[in-house]
């Protein structure tokens, strides 16, 4: 099972710190001011793509990646009608594993994220640092205050095009299928992000990040890297229908009222604990691939479901209007854009309409 949950896209949020400086407290300063260093070091330390290839030190497989990518953007661009025009022509080598940290949380009984809002983008569901340590200690606030918090370190964001973003260390040694799907996912969001509404936006990306890599194998002749990559989607998809289905299960039992908190705490961790059950027998069916292990290595809670309904939950919808589309990648996405006038509860009632019955 590939691990999605290690892209992040903030977009607008980079573009509006400065604006955010003079308009916050003391207490928002700090965290402001790490992220404008934090980007600063990536557009800095970048290095021209065919500055890095005529390196004679550059490594042989950073080479193939590199020029790996090059044609992931051409066929973005003329295949999806994605906007890969100067995205991703340079490589940073950030010397570290992630690029940010990320943060996510909910309230003890409660599926609702907490959300924090930021200067021209509005609300969204997560807090990124770009040093573990101040990821870690705003973790540990959250978790004195009683909400369930999920941190995770992430491989990749996208500027939305209002920077030119590069290519990372962070996410280069992937495999081809998985690279190409990043980018996608990536570009995605600089052709339609809808502000304040995270759920739209990585749903969206989700499955035109997918799509266009199968697409990308199947006009490429990568018949074993496609039989792989469709395996490993199966795999995740089974794997996140789990994860919801308890998501579910536990937006019902927070809103009985014949529970106290004491009897509610130990139902969510007999529902937290019979979800381990089934992905082990779903990881036996599937010959011990999944490395649940490490999965389970971080808590299991509230806001680490979260993450998972926000990439996943609308997808069935979207893939849906995919097909009503004819599969025309750029039918699908003008319409998509068509819906920045309407509210989230609007979208979602539309892709929940569209979504097939199970």
């Amino acid at each position: 099972m590939k691990h999605k949950g290690n892209k992040i896209d903030t977009g607008r949020w980079f573009f509006s710190l400065a604006l955010a400086l003079m308009l916050t407290g003391c207490s928002t300063v700090g965290f402001y001011a790490q992220a404008l260093r934090g980007q600063r070091e990536i557009m800095n330390q970048a290095r021209p793509v065919a500055e890095v290839l005529a390196d004679p030190s550059t490594k042989p497989l950073l080479r193939e990646k590199l020029t790996t990518v090059e044609d992931i953007r051409a066929f973005a661009d003329s295949d999806l009608g994605l906007p890969a025009d100067g995205q991703y022509e340079r490589y940073t080598n950030l010397g570290r594993k992630y690029v940010v940290w990320v943060i996510y949380a909910a309230p003890e009984f409660s599926t609702e994220a907490k959300s924090w809002w930021y200067p021209l983008v509005g609300s969204l569901k997560y807090r990124g640092f770009f040093t573990e340590a101040r990821a870690e200690k705003e973790a540990a606030k959250l978790r004195a205050e009683g909400l369930d918090v999920y941190m995770g370190g992430v491989a990749a964001y996208s500027t939305l095009g209002y920077l030119k973003d590069p290519l990372l260390n962070t996410f280069m040694g992937r495999p081809d299928a998985d690279l190409a799907e990043l980018v996608f996912h990536e570009l995605t969001h600089q052709r339609i992000y809808l502000s304040g509404d995270t759920d739209f936006n990585e749903a969206l990306a989700t499955v035109v990040g997918r799509e266009g890599a199968l697409r990308w194998m199947k006009a490429r002749g990568m018949q074993k890297e496609l039989k792989q990559y469709q395996r490993e989607m199966v795999l995740e998809t089974e794997f996140v229908a789990e994860a919801l289905q308890t998501r579910n299960e536990l937006k019902a039992l927070y809103a009985r009222s014949d529970l106290d908190e004491a009897a509610m705490r130990e139902a969510k961790q007999a529902a937290l604990g019979e979800l381990k059950i089934r992905l082990n027998a779903m990881n036996k069916r599937h010959g011990g691939s999944l490395k649940l292990d490490r999965w389970f290595e971080k808590p299991v809670n509230n806001a680490r479901l979260n993450t998972l309904a926000t990439y996943h939950d609308l997808v069935p919808g979207f893939e849906a209007m995919l097909r009503d589309c004819a599969g025309d990648i750029d039918v699908f996405l003008k319409r998509m854009e068509d819906m920045k006038d309407l509210s989230p509860k609007e979208r979602r009632a539309l892709l929940r309409e569209a979504t097939p019955a199970s």
